[in-house]
C-alpha cells in the first residue's frame, strides 16, 4: 500500500517543489533494519502457521522460511511496483518500509502488518496517481498468482499432514478445537484443477491451508489485495476511483460501499449464530 501524501487537486507550484527538494532524505538503514526484523517476525510466525502455537525450538524455526520468504517477495513485489510507477512519473518516494508484527496466541499471525512507501513530492496529475495506484496492486496480484500456482504444483503427499497431524484420518481429528477455515473462491479452485500436483493425489482442503506456506501467502496475497482495492480512503483502491472519476464520485462510492459492507458483515455476525438463509 502507498501512503499517498499529495493527491492532484491543483496544479503544483515551484514554491512547494523546492520545499519538497530540500526536505531530508530518510536513511535507508531504517529500511534495511525493518526488513530484517520482519523477516524474523514472518520466520516464526510461518513455522508456527506449520507446525501450530506454542514454544519453539531454534531448530524448528526452518519450517518457517519458505513462510518468510513468500511474504516478503508478495509485499515487496507490490510495494516496487508503487516505487518503480512513481519513479517513471518523476515522484519522489521512500523505499518501502516493511511493518513487523510479533506473533500472539489467538490473534491472525501474518509476522508483519504489511509495508508501506510515502511520497515526497507532489503527484502531478491524475494520471500519474491512477498508474502508482494501480501498479502495487497489479504487481502483487501477479506474485500471488504465481505463489498459488507454484504451491499447487509442488505439493507434498498425504503423509506432509499426517506428520503435522497424526490423527488427521481419525473420526476425532478437529471435534475438540476450533477449525480455521480459508474461504475458496472461484480464482483459486481453478488454479487448483489446473496446476494441484502431489505424489499420491492428496489435494489439502481449506481447512488445512495454511500448513502449505506458499498456498497459504498466495490466498493472504490474494485476499488483501482485494481489500486494498476497496475504493475508500487512502486504499489503493480509493486513489484509482479519485483519479478515475473525482474527488466527489469517489466520496460517494466510498460511502455506499462502507455501507454494504457494515451490512454485509453484520448479517455475516447474525447467520454464525442464527440461521438466516444466508450464505457466506
Amino acid at each position: 500500500m502507498s501512503e499517498q501524501e499529495n493527491l492532484p487537486n491543483e496544479p503544483q507550484i515551484n514554491k512547494e517543489e523546492s520545499f519538497f527538494n530540500k526536505v531530508k532524505e530518510p536513511n535507508p538503514m531504517i529500511n534495511l533494519i525493518l526488513v530484517l526484523i520482519t523477516f524474523v517476525t514472518t520466520v516464526i510466525a510461518g513455522a508456527q502457521w506449520v507446525l501450530g502455537y506454542g514454544v519453539l525450538d531454534v531448530s524448528q524455526l526452518y519450517h518457517g522460511l519458505p513462510y518468510a520468504f513468500s511474504i516478503l517477495f508478495m509485499l515487496g513485489t507490490h510495494e516496487f511496483g508503487h516505487y518503480f510507477a512513481s519513479l517513471a512519473h518523476k515522484v519522489k518516494v521512500t523505499l518501502p518500509y516493511f511493518i513487523p508484527f510479533p506473533s500472539i496466541e489467538g490473534f491472525l499471525n501474518f509476522g508483519t502488518m504489511g509495508a508501506v512507501i510515502k511520497t515526497k513530492s507532489p503527484i502531478q496529475n491524475k494520471t500519474a496517481l491512477f498508474d502508482i495506484g494501480i501498479a502495487g496492486p497489479v504487481a502483487g496480484f501477479i506474485a500471488s498468482i504465481g505463489l498459488v500456482i507454484y504451491g499447487f504444483s509442488t505439493l507434498p503427499g498425504k503423509d506432509y499432514i499426517l506428520g503435522i497431524h497424526p490423527d488427521y484420518d481419525t473420526l476425532e481429528y478437529g471435534a475438540a478445537g476450533v477449525s480455521l477455515i480459508f474461504g475458496d473462491n472461484i480464482l483459486f479452485s481453478v488454479l487448483r484443477d489446473m496446476f494441484a500436483n502431489s505424489p499420491d493425489g492428496f489435494i489439502p482442503p481449506m481447512n488445512e491451508i495454511y500448513h502449505y506456506p506458499y498456498l497459504c501467502v498466495g490466498w493472504f496475497g490474494l485476499f488483501v489485495t482485494a481489500l486494498n482495492l476497496i475504493p475508500v480512503g487512502q486504499l489503493d483502491g480509493g486513489h484509482i476511483m479519485y483519479a478515475m472519476f473525482g474527488s466527489k464520485v469517489q466520496k460517494i462510492v466510498a460511502w455506499v460501499f462502507m455501507l454494504f459492507m457494515l451490512v454485509w458483515g453484520g448479517l455475516g455476525i447474525l447467520t454464525s449464530f442464527y440461521d438466516l438463509g444466508f450464505n457466506f
